[in-house]
């Protein structure tokens, strides 16, 4: 096996590995903002609900 070869298939490998850990950081991301999104979603609906019944309480 040549000199070249070798460092050829440990390159390859550094690239995997570099791109595994790359890939695992950006869906962590990904899913940390769709999480955001959907409490925000779901906070924003509990609001106007709180708001709405506090509301007619307060009319009668």
């Amino acid at each position: 096996m040549r000199k070249s070869t070798l460092w050829t298939i440990v390159g390859v490998v550094v690239a995997v590995i570099i791109a595994w850990v790359l890939v695992n950081v950006l869906f962590s991301l990904i899913a940390f903002a769709f999480r955001l999104v959907a409490v925000a979603v779901v906070a924003l609906i509990v609001f106007f609900i709180l708001r709405a019944v506090f509301a007619r309480r307060d009319v009668d």
